[in-house]
């Protein structure tokens, strides 16, 4: 047997230079100040620096062996729900990684047939699918707790041989279908669409209008050119690379295939104070309590799947560099472009100041791109709803509790009103609702009118910079050409299938998970000794002044490295329009200094013709109809007074479809929107008509006291309200309403009879 002395192990507190007994579970009496062990408070911070060490040790080896698990099962999802694959896109005549599959409704709650279905698609932007739904307080499960039926769109972590792009969109139309046959008694389906996926179901929409209720795209670029100076630096990378010729390398590598993780990691080099310091710190500073959470996120973040070269390669030249998706610049294989005044149903965008992936600009850009302003909107018959959060960030869009129990909540609620909404651009503001005044519910919510000004507002290119970014994509253009001509085929050549698998295997976020996993032999005495550090565990208090100090130096660690991004940020910036704006550059890519590199795609014959035509019907309607007409008229031009539509409001004008017109969504919504753009077009012969659409005295009253009562759900009408109101009165030859009609409490009024404020 050796006499030579034995070296302690990393995990052994002799290590550190600490006693066994300095490391024991401290007993309550003896925690004072007077009988703390020698060296006091700095022996206090190095037991509970040591024990945190290895805590956090043992978390990144559970998120290692979680990261390994999610990689041996193809079809692997966090998703919390319940689930049954209804349809396979493998089915498809163009087989596609994509799966249908149908949510289990919540414990104790009923789900309705005969609602709305809700319809949510995940991103594949890098990882696997469920992220919008790994937490119950969630769109799923806001959608579930209300009774609708609910419909995951996920995907598989290997995309099919061959699979494009056009193939995912054109083969969800076959998903889109199969819920519409399933659910025939109710209104089109509700589709939300996260991240990447956002524009892909818009597209879907594009194809099959006829199969869609309201579509909502979260945090999803539609606009990828567009942005702020000094705030969105990741629309510069494609440029400074060169173009998409890198894509298509890192396809090479892979043999065909496309590895997620790289995308990932140009996520986290955006802030990489978070992504090297922050994330980890913030789980070792609070060990005791992060490591759930840590771990719940982490499983979905180190879910790395693959893409086809050909997918990514066509996101990347046609949506991110190409920028074409807004300007009517992209066909499906039959030859039809995808254009997003095509979609009849209204389109919720949520977005988020806070979101450095997917800005304002990106996500609502598409709307100054296509439509010259708001009349021309409406004289489409399209509505455009969009929810501006303050703060958050891109990932918080879609995974955010807060966010779930907030705005996810209330596009829930209120779908059936977005989907009756008149015509036009309106921004929905959510805010806390006044529970001291008797009001309902957590939110109160209200749509206001906007213009393109207010889009703008948020920040625009001008042209030099349209101009910058069209270099930047013939720059690309060239390049990839000149790579596929001279480079490609060699580095396909010199990659063999185990050259690929290696690289795959040892990208450095794939290994940050893996060396940390059970299956490196140095982590093995890990979990042992994580649980007797847990049972003998001596947290530091708070006040210590090395735990102060060593917070300070996370401060100090993170400021450095903000200042680090910062500089980086505006040098790249810099550089990409030093290059790109130079007219030497622009001249030499054929560019006349005149061209303009983004015009408003226009209005062919056939959709003037249209246009045409349906003011013609219109004006022949204008004295056409009965009470559902008059109504309908009435309320929408009490409303339009003040540019706002409470939601209490529309639900009132909901409850009267139910309860007085007894039409269907799809009807009423017709009529909504018949009505809006008759007083539109011929607002005063629309009002002077109504006596010719309900003759009868009685029926007049009745008329407008349920006008009263409708506007005033939403709370006391304002003076201009009550003006619009007075005037329907004396067309009508009745008098003016003192209060609103008695109406039960279950259908949003108060049982209580209201009079109508005399202030404004």
């Amino acid at each position: 047997m050796s006499d030579e002395p034995m070296i302690p192990s990393l995990f052994d507190p002799a290590f550190w230079g600490l006693s066994p007994a300095a490391t024991a579970p401290r007993r309550t009496e003896q925690a004072t100040e007077t009988t703390k062990p020698a060296g006091g408070a700095l022996q206090d911070y190095l037991v509970d620096a040591w024990q945190r060490s290895i805590l956090f040790l043992d978390i990144l080896r559970r998120r290692g062996n979680e990261q390994e698990e999610m990689a041996s099962r193809p079809m692997a999802t966090v998703l919390a729900f319940d689930h049954e694959v209804l349809m396979s896109g493998r089915s498809l005549p163009r087989p596609i990684n994509y799966s249908l599959s149908r949510i289990a409704p919540l414990a104790g709650v009923d789900l309705d047939p005969r609602k709305r279905p809700v319809v949510v698609v995940d991103p594949r932007a890098g990882q696997g699918p469920g992220i919008g739904s790994f937490k119950t307080q969630s769109e799923i499960g806001d959608a579930l707790a209300s009774g609708h039926p609910v419909y995951f769109i996920g995907f598989s972590a290997r995309p099919e041989p061959g699979q494009t792009f056009l193939d995912v969109v054109e083969g969800q139309v076959a998903f889109f279908e199969r819920i519409v046959e399933l659910h025939p008694d109710a209104p089109r389906p509700f589709a939300i669409g996260n991240c990447q996926a956002g524009y892909q179901t818009l597209m879907v929409a594009m194809l099959r209008p006829d199969l869609f209720g309201p579509c909502m795209a979260a945090g999803s670029p539609m606009s990828f050119w567009q942005g702020v100076r000094g705030k969105n630096p990741m629309r510069y990378a494609g440029g400074l690379a060169g173009g998409s010729w890198l894509t298509a390398f890192l396809a090479d590598l892979g043999r065909g295939k496309f590895d997620g993780a790289w995308l990932i990691e140009n996520f986290d080099e955006l802030n990489p104070a978070n992504w090297l310091w922050s994330k980890q710190y913030g789980v070792y500073s609070a060990v005791d309590t992060e490591g759930p959470r840590y771990l719940g996120f982490e499983k979905w973040w180190g879910d790395f799947v693959e893409l086809n070269g050909e997918e990514i390669q066509f996101l990347v030249d046609e949506m991110f560099i190409g920028d074409k998706l807004a300007r009517n610049g992209i066909r499906a294989d039959d030859g039809t472009i995808f254009d997003l005044r095509n979609i009849v149903s209204p389109i919720i965008v949520f977005t988020s100041l806070g979101d450095n992936i997917s800005p304002p600009q990106q996500t609502l850009g598409w709307i100054v791109d296509l439509y010259e302003d708001v009349d021309e909107i409406r004289a489409e018959g399209r509505t455009i709803v969009y929810c501006l959060n303050q703060t958050v960030g891109h990932l918080a869009i879609f995974v955010s509790a807060k966010v779930g129990a907030k705005e996810d909540e209330e596009m829930v609620r209120l779908m059936d009103v977005l989907d009756c909404l008149p015509p036009g651009l309106y921004e929905l503001v959510i805010s806390p609702a006044d529970v001291a005044a008797g009001e309902g519910g957590a939110w109160r919510s209200r749509f206001e009118m906007r213009t393109l000004d207010d889009i703008r507002a948020l920040g625009r290119n001008s042209v030099e910079d349209d101009r910058a970014f069209a270099a930047a994509k013939r720059v690309s253009e060239i390049d990839h050409a000149l790579y596929c001509a001279f480079v490609q085929p060699a580095a396909r050549a010199l990659v063999t299938p185990q050259l690929a698998e290696l690289l795959f295997e040892t990208h450095p976020l794939r290994l940050g998970y893996r060396l940390f996993s059970d299956s490196n032999p140095f982590m093995k005495d890990v979990a042992e000794r994580a649980d007797e550090v847990k049972s003998a565990r001596r947290p530091v208090a708070a006040d210590n002044p090395f735990l102060l100090a060593e917070k300070r130096v996370s401060d100090t660690i993170v400021a450095s490295l903000d200042a680090f991004r910062d500089m980086r940020d505006r040098v790249t910036e810099q550089t990409f329009f030093s290059i790109y704006r130079a007219p030497v550059l622009q001249a030499a890519l054929g560019m006349a200094a005149g061209d303009k590199a983004r015009e408003l795609p226009g209005v062919g014959p056939q959709r003037r013709a249209s246009r045409e035509r349906r003011l013609a019907d219109l004006r022949a309607k204008t004295a056409q109809g009965g009470f559902d007409e008059a109504l309908t008229r009435a309320v929408l031009f009490v409303i339009s007074a003040e540019r706002t539509l409470d939601d209490r409001c529309a639900q009132a004008l909901n409850v009267a479809r139910q309860r007085l017109m007894s039409l269907s969504i799809d009807s009423f919504k017709a009529l909504v929107r018949e009505q809006f753009a008759i007083l539109l077009e011929e607002r005063e012969a629309a009002m002077e008509t109504l006596p010719a659409l309900v003759s009868d005295e009685g029926a007049r009253r009745g008329l407008l006291d349920d006008v009263t009562a409708i506007v005033g759900s939403g709370g006391a009408l304002t003076l201009a309200e009550r003006l619009r109101v007075e005037k329907i009165a004396g067309i009508l030859g009745v008098s003016s309403p003192e209060a609103p009609p008695f109406v039960a409490e279950d259908i949003g009024f108060r049982k209580t009879r209201r009079r109508v404020s005399t202030t404004s």
